[in-house]
């Protein structure tokens, strides 16, 4: 089992910057990619951006504004967000999973979430 905690979301302005981090602990071990995930009320879930040691996707949304990492280490992901978009609102969750080739495909974990809002 891995559990994982988000932390980070808030409010901010249009333009402004924001980090997130998600701390995984369990069997981290285990963990070989990772990745955001976000999600807006009546939407399907989101994936944003996904790692896997050195190798880092993004949806086409966030490219050049979204920057992921993970520090093995500290067990921890993070997000960090810049030129926010009013349209970034949304609740953002961490995953863990795998790549085949390029493709990202989660697992059953992830975290119970954190809120951004961005105003306009």
């Amino acid at each position: 089992q891995v559990q994982l905690v988000e932390s980070g979301g808030d409010l901010v302005q249009a333009g402004g910057s924001l980090k997130l981090s998600c701390v995984a602990s369990g069997n981290t071990f285990k963990i070989l990619a990772m990745a955001w995930y976000r999600q807006v009320p009546g939407k399907s879930r989101e994936l944003v951006a996904s790692i896997r040691n050195g190798f880092t996707s993004y949806a086409d949304s966030v490219k050049g504004r979204f920057t992921i990492s993970r520090d093995i280490d500290k067990n921890t992901l993070y997000l960090q967000m810049n030129a926010l978009k009013p349209e970034d609102t949304a609740d953002y969750y961490c995953n863990t999973g795998d790549f085949l080739y390029d493709t990202y495909y989660p697992d059953d974990y992830w975290g119970q979430g954190t809120h951004v809002t961005v105003s306009s």
